[in-house]
């Protein structure tokens, strides 16, 4: 499966993350192109249902960023989004994919080269799971 390229979507908070994505470009950090980022005014605005709706879309992996805990913008949003990113693991482990599809990552603005490493540590371990359609075929059938 070495000709794979997953497809990871990005839900990146404008205060941190995202600006931790331009800073990452405007100091031309080399990251895979594998990733699409969703700016969002702030992680706690991202829901269950859409994270799922990502994979129903194509995505093999999804990640969302946000601000440093205890440092978001709008007071709780970081700490709403990782308890619906832990939700969402759980959602995908009970339909028989890998809930390391889904992952919450914590950045400052200032982490342009983090972002980058984390675009590089999503891209493998979805590179390694394989496409999401695989995921079902390798459970097995239950009765």
């Amino acid at each position: 499966m070495s000709d794979f390229e997953p497809k990871i979507v990005a839900y990146c908070c404008n205060f941190c993350a995202f600006a931790a994505a331009d800073l990452a470009g405007a100091m031309r950090i080399q990251y895979p192109p594998n990733v699409r980022i969703i700016l969002l005014p702030c992680t706690g605005k991202v829901d269950a249902i859409v994270l799922m709706k990502a994979f129903e879309d194509g995505a093999d992996g999804v990640f969302v960023a946000g601000c440093i805990e205890g440092e978001c913008h709008f007071m709780e949003g970081n700490l709403r989004a990782k308890k619906r990113v832990a939700y969402v693991k759980r959602l995908l482990e009970e339909i028989g994919t890998n809930p390391q599809r889904v992952e919450m990552f914590n950045l400052s603005s200032a982490m342009g080269g983090r972002f980058a490493e984390i675009v590089e540590e999503m891209t493998q371990i979805v590179k390694e799971i394989g496409p999401v359609c695989e995921d079902r075929q390798k459970e097995p059938q239950k009765q």
